[in-house]
């Protein structure tokens, strides 16, 4: 009995002893860089759709195998796409050392589907190979790719497979356009470019390109940054391009001024004006932004709302990009988003760009009050806002960002989008502070605060960008000590409960008031914002503060 026992506890040693070094070898075959991976871009036959991406893989130790997956959803639209549904034609082939005349035909390798988003490649003892595949792509978007006999525009996450495991990996791409058609993207240092190197797979797609003959490029430079302003007209633009220019260039300044200087020396926006097109879109980007406006932009009103989004967007090169809720960068692409902060993340950053209108001078106070108005009416009469926090809806991301549903739901009446409630509490917690503070603190006091903890000076925790990502208990933490009171309450009602905000008080601050009124016959509220009946010197001066972004001396 007892040598029976000796044997199972040998067998038993052994096979942990066998399974220790598979993982050990597993765990350095990840922790190993491969030694190259090289992306190659061509468009051969526009009038496809189709875009032929190959991947020159080289493992930086001997690997029998390894893993490439398309990402299910991309940075800054937060819906579920899965965007293999379009990868089509998936093949290997072994590289093999050849002398020079050498006549080496590729050796093709096996390659199988794993599951809905994922490829093996079996390596048979080569050590490089290469991946070969097409993505089908009609979309302008700024989540989507488009190909066609007019450009080609494309969006990362929707074309490149990434390396499982090695997403932290240096990757280079090159692309060949079609004859003259040029090449630009927020990583161009020179017209002519053909070759781009990035440091990880994260940055690559983070860099949305524009291909084709005949987009046109104006610049300006703001403290030494170059900015430019790249148009791809579908339509008349009805002489409006230079005003465009100058309303972009106000928009960079004004912004400038709150945070500081960019972290960057070059800044481009990709701007698209394209009647038909099935919708406008925004989307940030490290060092870019895409847009995509439906519609010529001489369009009466497309100008300015072109100018919102960039407002928006730009915004974005801080509170989001860099300044980030700790769970966006790097990502997960396997499974859908799930952070609490998006209300932080973009609804704040609505409030701002309202306001930085404001602040840039292309909107007058009278705009930006109605604006505000019509969000808190969106907003209250909204029946979803009453059941939903905006901590929910942060959450509820992948449901409501864009989302496609098949099934019936009744988001309609459960819902609220992150980006309105957000909006509407930036402008309770700014001029609660400012109120409290007789001026002296503001929300941009906080999240400039916010910037310089995180980001600045944040110890770095991942591959991906210098600082770290914030939750929303450090928000509510750096607001609360930056405003010199206890802002737990105002989260606790407002952020992670349904009450609606203060609007009350906050806006008494700045000698304003929301006025509520119930019209015959409508089974809802209207609100607008209208000044208070007694204007104080004290609340115009804060009022004044606010909007030109001045702020008050102790």
């Amino acid at each position: 009995m007892s040598s029976n026992i000796n044997q199972r506890i040998r067998r038993i040693a052994l096979v942990c002893q066998l399974l220790l070094l598979a993982c050990t070898a597993t765990l350095a075959q990840q922790e190993v860089p491969f030694k190259s991976i090289t992306y190659h871009l061509e468009m051969s036959r526009p009038a496809s759709h189709l875009f032929e991406v190959t991947m020159q893989i080289e493992p930086g130790a001997p690997v029998a195998s390894f893993n490439l997956q398309m990402p299910r959803w991309s940075p800054g639209r937060y819906a579920v796409f899965d965007f293999a549904k379009n990868v089509q034609e998936v093949r290997a082939f072994a590289v093999s050392n050849c002398a020079p005349g050498e006549d080496c035909p590729p050796a093709p390798l096996p390659v199988r589907r794993m599951d809905d988003q994922t490829w093996r490649v079996e390596m048979r003892g080569g050590q490089r190979v290469n991946v070969t595949y097409k993505v089908f792509a009609d979309d302008l978007s700024g989540t989507f790719s488009q190909l066609d006999e007019r450009h080609a525009d494309f969006n990362g996450g929707s074309l490149f497979m990434y390396v499982v495991d090695h997403k932290q990996d240096p990757v280079s791409l090159s692309i060949a356009p079609p004859a003259r058609w040029r090449i630009i993207n927020g990583r161009t240092e020179s017209l002519d470019q053909r070759v781009w190197q990035f440091p990880n797979y994260d940055i690559m797609i983070d860099t949305p390109t524009e291909i084709g003959p005949d987009w046109t490029m104006d610049q300006f430079q703001v403290d030494g940054k170059t900015y430019r302003v790249v148009v791809h007209s579908f339509g008349n633009e009805g002489g409006k391009r230079q005003e465009l220019v100058r309303g972009i260039e106000r928009i960079v300044r004004a912004e400038t001024a709150m945070w500081g200087a960019p972290e960057f020396d070059s800044y481009t926006f990709l701007l698209h004006f394209a009647p038909g097109a099935t919708g406008g879109d925004g989307m940030e980007h490290l060092t870019s932004t895409q847009i995509v406006q439906a519609g010529a932009l001489a369009y009466p009103g497309l100008l300015e709302r072109a100018l919102g989004t960039i407002a928006h967007e730009f915004f974005h090169v801080w509170n989001v990009k860099r300044l980030r809720p700790v769970e966006l960068g790097p990502w997960d692409f396997t499974r859908p988003l799930s952070t609490r902060s998006l209300w932080i993340a973009e609804g704040l950053t609505n409030y701002y760009g309202t306001l930085m209108l404001r602040r840039a001078g292309l909107t007058t106070d009278e705009q930006l009050i109605r604006s505000f108005s019509e969000t808190i009416n969106r907003v209250e009469n909204s029946p979803g806002s009453h059941l939903m926090s905006a901590e929910e809806a942060s959450l509820s991301a992948p449901f409501l960002d864009r989302a496609v549903h098949v099934q019936r739901t009744n988001l309609a009446n459960t819902a609220i989008s992150y980006y309105i409630k957000g909006e509407v509490l930036g402008l309770a917690l700014d001029l609660t502070i400012r109120g409290k503070t007789q001026g002296r603190v503001s929300l941009d006091d906080v999240m400039r605060r916010m910037y310089d903890e995180f980001y600045i000076k944040g110890q770095n925790n991942s591959y991906y960008l210098r600082g770290r990502g914030y939750t929303g208990e450090d928000f509510e933490r750096v607001a609360s000590e930056t405003a010199g009171f206890n802002l737990h309450d105002f989260f606790e009602r407002y952020v992670r409960g349904t009450e609606m905000p203060p609007y009350d008080e906050a806006l008494a601050s700045v000698g304003l008031r929301l006025v509520r009124e119930n019209r015959p016959g409508q089974n809802h509220v209207e609100y607008h914002i209208e000044d208070a009946q007694v204007l104080s010197h004290p609340a115009l001066t804060l009022r004044r503060s606010w909007l030109n972004g001045s702020p008050l001396q102790p």
